[in-house]
C-alpha cells in the first residue's frame, strides 16, 4: 500500500495539474455515484489535499471527493479524453481543458458535503500527519508518552492511523532501525534520550522519503537506490533480508509483525525484555 510521501506526491501531481480548471467531464464507476457525473459539471476544482493516506478533493459547489487507494489504486494524469490502462478498471475519471486525473482499481470514494466531510469516519480516526509541517518533536514525544499509545508495542503502533497518520510497512522499518528499537517495546519501556530520538526519527525519515523519494517498491525494483535527482533516500533495512547492516555487519532479518513483513538487525536492534 503507498504510504504517506507517496500519497502526498502523487496529491502534488494532481493538483498541478487540474487545481483551479472547471470540470468538463466527471465519470464514477460505481452506482451511487453516478448522479454526480451531472453535479460535478461546470464547477472549479478547489483543491486536491491528502489526509493520512486518503485523498480529499474539494470543488466549488460545496462537495467534496474522498478516495482511499488501499493496496490497488492508482491516480493517472493523462491529456483529456486518454484513458491509457485498459489492464484497470477506472473508477473516477474528472477533466478539465488541460488535463484529465484518473482514478483506477480503488474502492473507496465517496462524495461528502464539504462543510461535513470532517465527520467521515476514517478521517475521525486519524492521528496527526507526520508530513503536516505544524507537527514537532515535542506534540510526538507527548503522544508516545500518553495512555491510549505508551504501553502498545512499536511493531503495531507504528502501523496505527490513529497515532501517526501517513506511516506504513517500509517507513515502520526504516524508523524502528533509525532508532535502535525492537518492534517489541513499547514506549513506556524508552528512557528519555531514545523517546527523543524515535520521534525525530518519526518525522525526518517520512519527510526525507517525500522530499527525494516518492515512489512506492515494486518487485524487481533494486531497493537500495531511488532514482531521485540529488540526494537519495535509501533503504538500510527494508527488503534487505541476508545483506548486512551498514552500522555492525550483521545479516539483516526478516519477521513477522502484525502479519507484515519486517526488516530489521538483530544486533542494533536487539529484543529486550520488557520492564
Amino acid at each position: 500500500m503507498p504510504e504517506g510521501p507517496e500519497i502526498r506526491r502523487a496529491a502534488d501531481r494532481l493538483a498541478a495539474a487540474v487545481t483551479g480548471q472547471t470540470v468538463l467531464l466527471a465519470e464514477f464507476a460505481f452506482p451511487a455515484l453516478k448522479h454526480f457525473e451531472r453535479e460535478l459539471i461546470g464547477h472549479r476544482i478547489l483543491s486536491i489535499t491528502p489526509r493520512g493516506k486518503a485523498l480529499l478533493t474539494a470543488f466549488d459547489n460545496g462537495w467534496t471527493l474522498y478516495t482511499h487507494n488501499q493496496l490497488y489504486g492508482v491516480w493517472k494524469v493523462t491529456e483529456p479524453g486518454q484513458r491509457p490502462d485498459a489492464t484497470r478498471s477506472l473508477r473516477v475519471a474528472l477533466e478539465t481543458a488541460h488535463a484529465a486525473i484518473l482514478l483506477y482499481s480503488a474502492s473507496d470514494i465517496e462524495l461528502w458535503r464539504s462543510d461535513q466531510i470532517e465527520a467521515h469516519p476514517f478521517l475521525q480516526g486519524l492521528g496527526p500527519d507526520v508530513l503536516d509541517p505544524a507537527l514537532d518533536e515535542t506534540a510526538v514525544i507527548a503522544r508516545l508518552q500518553s495512555p491510549p499509545f505508551r504501553s502498545r508495542a512499536l511493531g503495531g503502533l507504528l502501523l496505527d492511523q490513529g497515532f501517526l497518520a501517513g506511516m506504513g510497512n517500509y517507513l515502520r522499518a526504516e524508523v524502528l532501525f533509525d532508532a535502535g528499537l525492537h518492534p517489541s517495546q513499547r514506549p513506556r519501556d524508552l528512557d528519555a534520550a531514545q523517546t527523543a530520538h524515535l520521534a525525530k526519527a518519526l518525522l525526518a525519515i517520512p519527510r526525507h522519503s517525500y522530499a527525494t523519494r516518492g515512489i512506492e517498491p515494486t518487485p524487481g525494483m533494486r531497493v537500495d537506490y531511488l532514482a531521485q535527482e540529488g540526494e537519495r533516500f535509501r533503504f538500510r533495512v527494508f527488503k534487505r533480508e541476508g545483506q548486512h547492516c551498514e552500522r555492525c555487519g550483521t545479516p539483516i532479518l526478516r519477521i513477522a509483525s502484525q502479519s507484515r513483513p519486517l526488516f530489521l538487525c538483530p544486533h542494533c536492534q536487539p529484543e529486550r525484555l520488557p520492564q
